[in-house]
């Protein structure tokens, strides 16, 4: 089965600060290196970013792409997926402690395993597993009213 979620990962991120590295093993998840020599064939999926209509649950069943790098760098990326619609996840808070030294981090940016979780409870793909490894995990879940666990996953 073909993962769901598509992350696009500069290779410029430290390992040991990425907050999807853990996951690159999670089946819900195919994490891909940037640059890269072949751009990943995507389909018809939906980039998560910062502007655009909020995601919902009408966006269920088509594939996520989130770009995981800085947001200097992100930009960038974003260039070699133009055709894709973007949604976004306004309202969404962040508990990620903020380091910019350039003040370009977007007030509705989000660490990227925050997005992926919080895309994944709109969408309705499981979130089992997704913040196991985020130090900040339980900061996040209570700051948006997420307290209370969600269930592992929709029946198909």
């Amino acid at each position: 089965m073909k993962s769901p979620v598509t992350i696009i990962r500069s290779v410029k991120e430290r390992k040991d600060r990425c907050t999807i590295w853990p996951l690159r093993n999670h089946p819900l998840v195919r994490v891909v290196g940037y640059p890269f020599k072949t751009k990943p064939d995507v389909g018809p999926a939906t980039l998560l970013w910062t502007d655009g209509p909020g995601l919902s649950a009408a966006d269920a069943g088509k594939p996520l792409v989130l770009l995981d790098a800085s947001w200097r760098r992100a930009q960038t990326m974003r260039s070699h997926f133009p055709d894709l619609e973007c949604r976004s996840l306004a309202g969404i808070r962040t508990a990620y402690p903020r380091c910019s030294r350039y003040g370009t981090d977007p007030d509705e940016g989000l660490a990227t395993v925050e997005a992926l979780y919080a895309a994944c409870r709109l969408i309705g793909l499981p979130t089992e597993g997704l913040l196991e490894h985020y130090v900040w995990a339980k900061d996040f879940l209570a700051s948006n009213g997420w307290d209370q666990p969600e269930p592992t996953s929709v029946s198909e």
